[in-house]
């Protein structure tokens, strides 16, 4: 199995863009292909774009399901042992497809050879399983900075404050330990909380994740088997322990996923919020974000080992196996996922992943202060990003941990116990699936 992080801002951005083959008018008339998209309110613009499709080819998409990941993910498992899967173009992410070897087709035979050399070679290295390319990536390389509310920072009495407490000057977070004091100090619940995190599935996991590299640690050994039950495990935990338990962050984190920390950071009840790129236009919105104008963006603070946190990964889309006209299929994917399409994406914020259209956003950034705000803060961050455990079994593995981490969290156990009992759960899913 084959799978890259994109290691640099500079091989983002390298290279040059080909456009996607043209359109045939009426090229599939009477056929109607069955989706299973993401959903969200980030996706929208881009769903917005498939009538242009069904009026170029004649074809129709029914999107028969849209939702997270994670519940995607469940329909598909169940898709697959119920012997279902009668649909044929279906979101799919680059930290849960290879547990899908069987479920999606190789789109090398139905993509021109042009249209593939016009993405970043990471993104396509990283979306090639065993040999088969298996997903088209869209405008969503997937990293995280730091959001936050500049006011915060611009306050006499704040820093005076903070420095008599802290005795170091407030200033954007460059550390996690930094973050950790700031959220403390600026919390002020049940009406404002210093920061928030994604309390549940993968999402937690993830997070945890990239804590404990930062904290010089690793989630896995070589062979698979766990190895955060270590001291670095057990700084990166209770980082999370100790937030929660100083009400620093809302009371609700524990059930939080993705869409919940963007609306909340958006409602301006958040002061630090470590976040995706799809959100920063969201957040700077004065329509939909009443901390537009005073969002700041900086890189991902780091961990006391001096590495910068970075989980990394991509959002595309697969057509199945079982897709019945897998050429109307794949020409979907390919229109979702060319030069237009990535245009549109990233003019919210989403880091594309096509050449050309780097170049596009970095030539767009220059005369936007924000967006080149944005730009330079994730692609300092992206320049170190990592990406998931190549396993299959990342995201079964990461359904044990979260519920031992969300234990911790609330309490229930200490973080030595939680991390015991994660470690053994997630050795015993690496023994029985036969890989050491």
């Amino acid at each position: 199995m084959k799978r890259k992080a994109a290691s640099s801002a500079l091989a983002l951005i390298a290279g040059m863009g080909l456009a996607t083959a043209a359109l045939a008018d009426g090229e599939f008339a009477g056929v109607t292909i069955d989706a299973k998209l993401i959903g969200g309110q980030q996706y929208e613009a881009l769903y917005a774009r498939i009538p242009e499709w069904e009026a170029k080819t004649g074809a129709k998409v029914n999107i028969i399901s849209q939702k997270n990941h994670f519940e995607l993910d469940k329909e598909y498992k169940a898709d697959i042992a119920a012997g279902t899967v009668g649909w044929c173009v279906g979101s799919n992410h680059s930290s849960f497809a290879s547990q899908y070897p069987s479920l999606f087709t190789d789109l090398t035979p139905l993509v021109p050879a042009e249209t593939v050399a016009g993405f970043v070679p990471a993104n396509i290295a990283a979306a090639t399983l065993d040999g088969k390319l298996l997903i088209l990536p869209r405008a969503q390389f997937d990293v995280s900075a730091l959001y936050y509310q500049k006011s915060l920072y611009t306050d006499p009495a704040k820093a005076e404050a903070f420095k008599a407490k802290y005795g170091y000057d407030l200033a954007v977070p460059e550390t996690w330990a930094q973050v950790k004091d700031q959220s403390e100090f600026f919390a002020a619940p049940p009406n404002f909380y210093g920061t928030q995190y994604a309390g549940k599935d993968e999402a937690i996991v993830g997070r945890y994740y990239e804590m404990v590299v930062a904290e010089g640690g690793k989630l896995f050994n070589d062979d698979f088997s766990p190895a955060f039950n270590s001291d670095e495990g057990k700084r990166a935990l209770q980082w999370f322990v100790d937030l929660y338990k100083a009400g620093a962050v809302p009371p609700g984190t524990t059930n939080y996923l993705w869409d919940d920390l963007g609306n909340g950071f958006a409602s301006g009840t958040i002061a630090l919020n470590l976040d995706w790129p799809g959100w920063s236009g969201f957040f700077n919105d004065p329509a939909a974000s009443k901390v537009a104008g005073n969002v700041g963006v900086a890189p991902a603070p780091k961990g006391s080992a001096g590495v910068r946190t970075g989980w990394s990964g991509f959002h595309g889309f697969s057509v199945t196996e079982t897709c019945a006209n897998k050429e109307a299929a794949a020409s979907l994917v390919d229109f979702l996922t060319n030069e237009d399409s990535q245009k549109l994406e990233s003019s919210a914020g989403p880091l594309p992943t096509r050449s050309a259209v780097w170049d596009h956003v970095v030539a767009e950034a220059a005369s936007d202060p924000y967006k080149s705000e944005v730009l330079a803060a994730f692609q300092e961050t992206a320049a170190t990003a990592f990406a998931v455990p190549p396993t299959p079994y990342w995201i079964e593995a990461t359904n044990l941990i979260y519920p031992e981490l969300q234990a911790a969290i609330l309490g229930d156990k200490t973080v030595d116990q939680a991390l015991a009992d994660a470690a053994g759960a997630v050795d015993n899913l690496m023994k029985e699936n036969g890989v050491y």
